[in-house]
């Protein structure tokens, strides 16, 4: 057994890359589709909120059925969907948000080499919020989940 390990080690190594970029790439698909799926649920929020068809009391309700419906999914408790009402209000010029997800799906599809930032989106670059630019490289170059990237924003607080 010993001998065949030494002679396939190479092979399986090989093997064990692969599997490793494969789930570091779903992990990044999967934290576009959350950061589409927040933005989508906080503009339906804002705008029934803003057009006054709902008050605070329906947003509690909102929660309240989606927990009834879906007891193991977390964040979107009423503090939760605020915040991604208030995600879509801070970046609802969509020409930012959703071509930029768009735009990092092919660009996490493409990528060879974690340091290669010099491709990075159009929208990404002409970003004018310094922070968010910084926020959105960081995780992109460290390939952070996005768990990691609130903890890091959190205790930076730039």
């Amino acid at each position: 057994m010993s001998r065949l390990k030494k002679e396939n080690e190479s092979e399986f190594e090989n093997i064990i890359k692969l599997i490793e970029e494969a789930r570091s790439r779903a992990f990044s698909k999967v934290n576009i589709e959350l950061v589409l799926l927040y933005f989508n649920v906080g503009k339906i929020v804002s705008l029934k909120v803003a057009d006054g068809v709902w008050g605070e009391g329906t947003v509690d309700e909102l929660a309240k059925y989606i927990n009834s419906k879906l007891p193991n999914l977390s964040g979107f408790n009423r503090r939760g969907l605020y915040r991604m009402k208030q995600f879509y209000e801070t970046y609802s010029n969509s020409e930012f948000v959703l071509p930029l997800a768009t735009q990092l799906e092919t660009y996490f599809n493409s990528i060879e080499d974690s340091a290669k930032v010099s491709s990075l989106p159009v929208q990404l670059k002409e970003s004018k919020s310094k922070s968010t630019k910084l926020y959105i490289l960081s995780t992109i170059k460290e390939k952070l989940t996005v768990k990691r990237t609130r903890k890091t924003i959190k205790f930076y607080c730039f």
